[in-house]
């Protein structure tokens, strides 16, 4: 017996059409450039949720940055002796700490510095 794939075609097309909704002109409206949009869209998504992390690691670092020169220090030096005094917080909490609370940011400083010295 054949197997007719009307209902299973239309359903693969309906899908791809649908996502491609809000598209200019041809690409939203048949099949074929819809279909080739979509694709280039979804390598799009892809590579951007890999580049986002690597955006939000490069933001945190001038943050971090910034204010480990406030308080007198490099980046690189802060880092290192906070490495030596066994803190480990990761670059996104050292961030936010930069930026909310600058006192305790100072602490940390002031404790890698302490290492780096002594």
């Amino acid at each position: 017996m054949r197997i007719k794939r009307a209902v299973n075609a239309v359903k693969k097309r309906r899908k791809i059409l649908n996502r491609a909704k809000g598209y200019f002109g041809t690409k939203s409206k048949l099949y074929r450039p819809a279909r080739q949009a979509v694709m280039k869209s979804m390598q799009y998504a892809y590579i951007g949720r890999r580049l986002k992390k690597r955006d939000f690691r490069r933001l945190w670092i001038v943050r971090i940055n910034a204010a480990a020169r406030i308080n007198g220090l490099s980046y690189s030096r802060l880092m290192h002796g906070l490495t030596v005094k066994g803190i480990t917080l990761n670059r996104k909490m050292l961030a936010d700490l930069a930026v909310s609370d600058a006192k305790g940011f100072a602490a940390l400083c002031e404790i890698a510095k302490l290492a780096l010295n002594g």
